[in-house]
């Protein structure tokens, strides 16, 4: 009876994984949505900057986007903008691409004023290792490429920090698909 349930946890993983690969495929050609998914979504009110929540160390704080176009400056250090499946049942943005979450790895008051505003974003996703292993759960969340497999847990840990993205995206439990977009975005400290 072990031996039969074991079998079928494992098939239905080995199905997810085959499906992940497929999704990841199809979403690695549609780049428009994966830039769509690295900046924020405003509203018109404020047509210079708009202001989205993000998870830093743990903790949701506000963060103040510039709408304008941006090249990177040369020589500047440029941090992960990551976006990720939903940690709570109120999404930080969404619908539109979809409803997701923000992980940013810094903020000034956590690092004691080394923040660097220029951001890369990262759309993070379950690998098939990840889903056949039991080691990242993903939201499916559909969008007009397909479905694709938005990370929401690693080893049952939230991901709501820096640390549980970049650590597992090296051991191969996650993909971070670059969304080609870079960001300026500051934190506004207390919000």
């Amino acid at each position: 009876m072990m031996s039969m349930m074991t079998r079928s946890q494992n098939t239905t993983r080995v199905r997810i994984a085959l499906i992940t690969v497929a999704a990841l495929t199809l979403f690695l050609a549609a780049a428009p949505l994966a830039h769509a998914a690295g900046a924020p979504v405003c509203s018109e009110s404020r047509p210079q900057h708009c202001t989205e929540m993000v998870w830093v160390n743990g903790v949701q704080v506000t963060m103040t986007f510039a709408l304008a176009p941006f090249g990177a400056t040369p020589g500047a250090t440029i941090d992960p903008f990551y976006v990720i499946a939903p940690q709570t049942d109120t999404p930080q943005g969404g619908p539109v691409p979809f409803f997701h979450d923000h992980v940013v790895g810094d903020a000034p008051q956590q690092n004691h004023g080394d923040y660097n505003v220029i951001l890369h974003g990262f759309l993070v996703f379950c690998s098939a290792q990840g889903i056949s292993s039991g080691g990242c759960v993903p939201t499916f969340t559909s969008t007009p490429q397909g479905i694709i497999p938005l990370a929401k847990t690693v080893n049952g840990q939230m991901l709501t920090s820096a640390d549980p993205i970049e650590s597992p995206a090296n051991s191969g439990l996650l993909v971070l698909v670059d969304a080609g977009a870079l960001i300026v975005g500051t934190i506004n400290p207390g919000k």
